[in-house]
């Protein structure tokens, strides 16, 4: 395994654990505030929280540009620079990356937020690793392919969703229904970020995609919800880790070990936040599961590791 591909590894795993811990800021954070109050609130300080971190790695690159030294190889080897109209098709895509990614954003974590509201933590994390079917599928698509394990992967987990959402009784709790189309729209962001991450700076895409987000769910907090002041500071906890852990250091991992890897393979090993969520809920919350909702995890968490098995030199999602 290569050395970059062990490190985007790590980092999309480090994601994972910081957004199955979410689940419980998100939870503790209803208490005060309402669903769009908080995603608004997160994700504006996530986007604040990326502006020093850009400036920082662009004075890094500029330092490491000016210690490399400079041989009559490596000026030949030299690109030459953009010019105008170039800069400005780059900042137009880059642009157009953050809109569609705050977009997808956006609607994701507001079924998410509603969702979390009428189920556990648990149940929410496990329900939101659905993506990891709809990725491939949607993959199909586009003209890539997926191995044998992988759809052995996706029966399971249907499997498993079906013993954590539908009871005895063939019903699907109010939020349950919530975060499972919160899946599936977290499926269709982990393709755009794909899309746009081979094209533009992903940090700074990241950036916009916050302010977007909190932008949207900005006016949907002003038009169905009262938010006051006090009520924010009385959350700060929960807010500060959603918007500077989750959102501003998660999801921009997110994008930088996403870049270059397998978007099935990146969805997979992000579907762990899914085992952390429960375990957070427990430790944190003393939320627990019945038997059948853990026989549902157990199937889910199967079909992740499954799915991740190597398949051989197959070009496949």
């Amino acid at each position: 395994m290569k050395k970059q591909q062990i490190r985007n590894t790590a980092l999309l795993l480090l994601t994972a654990i910081v957004w199955g811990v979410a689940f419980v800021a998100q939870s503790v954070g209803m208490d005060y505030v309402g669903p769009f109050t908080f995603i608004c609130t997160r994700s504006l300080i996530g986007g604040v929280v990326l502006i020093p971190c850009i400036a920082l790695l662009n004075w890094l690159e500029g330092g490491a540009n000016r210690r490399k030294p400079k041989t009559d190889a490596s000026l030949e080897q030299k690109e030459p620079p953009l010019s105008g109209e170039q800069r400005q098709r780059q900042r137009r895509q880059l642009l157009l990356g953050g809109v569609c990614c705050g977009l997808a954003l956006c609607t994701a974590s507001c079924f998410q937020q509603f969702g979390i509201q009428y189920t556990s933590v648990g149940k929410a994390g496990f329900i939101t690793a659905f993506y990891i079917i709809i990725v491939p599928v949607l993959g199909l698509f586009f003209k890539k392919k997926c191995g044998p394990l992988v759809w052995i992967g996706v029966a399971l987990a249907l499997a498993g969703l079906y013993f954590l959402c539908i009871n005895e009784s063939l019903s699907i709790g109010q939020g349950d229904l919530f975060v499972f189309i919160c899946a599936l729209l977290f499926a269709v962001h982990i393709l755009v970020i794909d899309y746009f991450t081979q094209q533009v700076d992903g940090v700074k895409m990241s950036c916009i995609q916050f302010f977007v987000c909190g932008l949207l769910s900005g006016l949907g907090m002003l038009l169905f919800e009262k938010p006051h002041l006090s009520q924010i500071m009385e959350a700060w906890k929960p807010i500060l880790y959603a918007g500077v852990l989750s959102s501003g250091v998660g999801y921009t991992l997110q994008i930088v070990g996403q870049k270059g890897m397998n978007p099935t393979v990146a969805s997979l090993i992000l579907s762990l936040e899914s085992v952390v969520s429960v375990l957070a809920g427990m430790l944190l919350l003393e939320q627990t599961l019945s038997n059948r909702e853990i026989l549902g995890c157990v199937l889910m968490f199967g079909a992740i590791v499954l799915a991740q098995l190597p398949q051989g030199k197959r070009d496949s999602l």
